[in-house]
């Protein structure tokens, strides 16, 4: 037996896909088994705030597209949010707070199916790729038929929504689209959940505690896997858009486990897919 074997040191990122530029880690493995890790934290900063200083509100919209490419009209509703509290014009039950309910559900799926997808496929599942892509481009199909871009779309404006490009045909496109979602949310499901290869590589890896994730400020689904039921839509304190006004769950783990989180993400789509067919209903 050799004793020699010296253990591999691995660079992931910058170059990865799952962290261009804005994160490097320097890996030691022994076989799979990471042993050490050096984390380098890259350049995500844009100078954003400093862009916006010379700029009217209106014009800042489009940097938040650009803060999060899988969640792109969420961080364009942050951004109102604070504009119509400076303006204390909040309105949750007015029309365009409804569509804001919406698309921030549709984009909610648009973010976890790339995350499920592109999992899976590190692992060594390339079927639920091709689903969720397929899934999502119809997503990007409804961005574009309300604003003319398929990401970075800059259609949230504080106080004010274009009604006009939200038309019968459209809403009825959405809620075909759900039901042929909920069919690839199960499809997805019967390949990974119970799969032995997947739970071996899930369960018990990348495990924190509740006091881990409170320290490092994670939030949403980082957060509720390790047992705390926190989410916003559902806080009486801090709810927003027109989440009061329609019942949903808000589902937890317990062992803070890649497992965990994988079960959370696809709770949360079937979920969001619920929430949308309640809000077209109400129009």
């Amino acid at each position: 037996m050799n004793n020699n074997i010296k253990n591999i040191n691995l660079n992931f990122g910058p170059q990865h896909p799952a962290a261009h530029g804005v994160l490097r880690l320097m890996l030691q493995l022994n076989n799979e088994i990471i042993i050490n890790n050096d984390t380098h934290i890259g350049l995500l900063h844009r100078g954003t705030e400093k862009l916006m200083e010379g700029k009217i509100f209106l014009h800042s919209l489009p940097y938040f597209d650009r803060l999060d490419y899988v969640s792109m009209l969420i961080q364009e509703h942050a951004y109102c949010l604070v504009l119509e509290k400076l303006l204390q014009k909040n309105s949750f039950q007015s029309n365009f707070a409804k569509i804001r309910s919406l698309y921030d559900e549709l984009t909610r799926i648009l973010n976890h199916l790339l995350a499920l997808s592109c999992h899976a496929l590190d692992v060594g599942s390339m079927s639920p790729l091709f689903w969720a892509f397929e899934e999502r481009e119809k997503i990007l199909e409804f961005y574009e038929r309300v604003c003319g871009a398929r990401m970075h779309a800059a259609f949230y404006r504080p106080n004010y929504m274009n009604i006009k490009v939200l038309t019968r045909n459209l809403f009825e496109d959405i809620i075909y689209f759900t039901k042929n979602c909920f069919i690839t949310i199960n499809e997805i499901n019967n390949i990974l959940t119970f799969n032995k290869i997947w739970k071996i590589r899930l369960v018990n890896v990348g495990v924190y505690n509740l006091e881990t994730a409170l320290n490092y400020n994670v939030s949403g689904v980082m957060l509720r896997c390790t047992g705390i039921k926190y989410d916003l839509r559902l806080h009486k304190n801090f709810t927003y858009a027109h989440y009061s006004y329609v019942n949903f769950f808000s589902y937890i783990g317990q062992n803070g486990d890649c497992y965990d989180r994988f079960l959370l993400r696809m709770n949360e789509i079937n979920e969001s897919l619920f929430i949308i067919n309640q809000l077209i209903f109400k129009f």
